[in-house]
């Protein structure tokens, strides 16, 4: 009846808790101990528990700080979003948020602390990154609200009016830069994987957590049913859901992305491959909510050089490289599905 941080469950009460004297017993468990209290009427007993519960719950805002709330929210609360997401907002946490707010008493951070941090932003970040910030503290305080940690939102009141990019200001490749970037770049190892994405719009991750049971050759078509990313911070590379629920989809193949798969799998014997692609790795099906697995020897693109997944990171560093090439403005991966 207890979560991790020690907060009590809704107490337990069950009527047919009547003693033989005619009372009615009411309890509840918290810090592994169990409190009685007996009463006339079910009324009064539900009614010693809701302010048992409310004083509990003071007792425990009365100690908890943002920090101890963010450390809690990342591990059980948050823990089945989409890798991404979560890197996004520890982030804006660890960068933006943590310096200002983090050794504060949950209940003492006000509007006024938030628009603080924003503020500060303004001439140092981009409008994203500030957006970013405020969604963090959004969904951060509006868990501890949903937990009975505080009772009203320190967000409230804050507006960022700053304007986000326009649609038309999000950078895609012209047909022009398209045909100079693919002129260039069919002298890269990647060329397949570029080509992929402009002609199936798939994110990067999910392109590198592509494995061969996703994609359906006789049919033509591609699952997008996970991602996969490497995770500095601690050296590892970590499988998970789709970004979204609706992310998880079936693409019809085009006939070069057919076929661009098609050369890959007549290779997939003859590739080079390292021993540490033998590993199992676990993530969450967002459909279905179970959790599924896979080998990495099943993944459809490695580094040609290392036998492993490319990271995300070096993905844009040789883009970059290929933009001098071919004489055109650099740009990231996510550009080629905006171009899509």
């Amino acid at each position: 009846y207890e979560t991790g941080l020690g907060i009590p469950a809704e107490p337990l009460f069950r009527s047919r808790d009547q003693r033989k004297d005619g009372l009615y017993s009411a309890r509840y468990t918290v810090d592994g101990k169990t409190r009685y209290s007996y009463f006339k009427t079910v009324k009064e007993a539900k009614a010693w528990l809701k302010e048992e519960k409310d004083t509990k719950s003071n007792q425990l805002s009365k100690s908890m700080t943002v920090n101890k709330w963010y450390e809690f929210w990342m591990t059980n609360y948050i823990c089945d979003l989409a890798p991404n997401t979560r890197r996004n907002y520890a982030e804006r946490y660890k960068h933006n948020i943590e310096f200002a707010i983090g050794r504060m008493n949950i209940t003492d951070v006000k509007p006024m602390h938030c628009k603080m941090i924003l503020n500060q932003m303004d001439s140092k970040y981009a409008t994203g990154t500030i957006v970013q910030t405020y969604i963090t503290m959004g969904v951060l305080f509006r868990a501890a609200i949903n937990n009975d940690i505080i009772t009203k939102h320190p967000l409230d009141g804050v507006k960022w009016n700053k304007p986000r990019k326009a649609p038309d200001d999000i950078h895609f490749l012209t047909i022009d830069e398209q045909e100079k970037f693919l002129d260039t770049a069919k002298r890269s190892h990647n060329y397949r994987q570029y080509e992929l994405i402009l002609e199936t719009g798939i994110r990067t991750g999910e392109l590198i957590g592509l494995t061969w049971d996703s994609i359906d050759l006789d049919r033509h078509t591609m699952a997008i049913t996970k991602t996969l990313e490497y995770r500095y911070s601690t050296k590892i590379w970590s499988a998970g859901p789709t970004k979204t629920k609706s992310s998880y989809r079936i693409i019809p193949l085009t006939t070069r992305a057919y076929d661009i798969l098609h050369e890959c799998y007549a290779e997939r014997e003859t590739r080079k491959e390292s021993v540490r692609l033998d590993e199992t790795l676990e993530y969450l099906d967002r459909r279905t909510g179970a959790v599924k697995e896979f080998n990495m020897r099943e993944l459809i693109f490695v580094n040609w050089r290392t036998g492993m997944p490319a990271k995300n990171s070096s993905y844009d560093t040789h883009l970059y490289k290929l933009c001098d090439e071919a004489g055109i403005g650099r740009f990231c991966m996510h550009a080629l599905r905006h171009t899509y």
